[in-house]
């Protein structure tokens, strides 16, 4: 099925990434509180993100994650139809472990938080890939730190503030002060946990790298 390790290394990247690309939109809608900030529980799986974005980045090249991003956004706009059927589709009364309303108020996200989820996705992804390429092409194969965070530090920028801008302020879930502090502190977590994962992306680059050399000496 698979021509070469390479073609292996991209599906498994692929498929981390999009597990946790849409698993990240579909729990985006909870907010949660830490001291007096608050912000979306949907940051919880990017961090993950992060790391598969680079390495693909990293061994494919703008154009893989471009198409995988695409290929994501499609998936996530498909979650949501098939949540939206579930929704419709009404629980058996008396049997249901799980009535309309909880079933509806978990995972019956406003079109907001679609909309908003799917742009905020595909801007910060074009972003980080476009950022993380001229970085590359400034520093070869040395500073992978440098291209895996620089790209991060701007493409996350947009994405906290567009994501709760279109899902919560805009139609008027959260007020001005809410939704800065809130996007603020979203990317805050984000950036750190983006600095803090760096060796990860290290030892990533390091196995997959040994893994396809192996191959190139058979």
């Amino acid at each position: 099925m698979f021509k070469s390790k390479k073609d292996l290394v991209y599906v498994i990247l692929a498929g981390i990434f999009i597990t946790n690309a849409v698993t990240a939109e579909l729990i985006g809608g909870k907010l949660i509180q830490i001291g007096p900030f608050v912000m979306s529980i949907g940051i919880l799986p990017w961090p993950i993100v992060f790391i598969t974005t680079d390495l693909i980045n990293e061994y494919f090249g703008k154009k893989g994650v471009k198409k995988l991003s695409y290929i994501t956004a499609c998936l996530i706009a498909y979650s949501f139809v098939i949540l939206a059927l579930a929704i419709r589709i009404p629980a058996a009364s008396g049997i249901s472990p799980v009535n309309d309303e909880q079933f509806t108020a978990v995972l019956g996200q406003s079109m907001w938080i679609i909309v908003g989820s799917i742009i905020a996705f595909l801007v910060s992804q074009l972003i980080d890939v476009t950022l993380f390429s001229f970085f590359k092409s400034k520093t070869g194969n040395k500073m992978i730190w440098l291209r895996a965070t620089g790209s991060t530090v701007i493409s996350q920028l947009f994405d906290s503030f567009i994501v709760l801008g279109i899902a919560f302020w805009l139609p008027g879930k959260i007020n001005t002060e809410t939704f800065f502090s809130s996007a603020l502190t979203g990317y805050t977590f984000k950036l750190a946990t983006a600095v803090a994962l760096t060796p990860l992306i290290y030892l990533g680059h390091h196995f997959i790298k040994k893994y396809i050399s192996e191959e190139a000496k058979n």
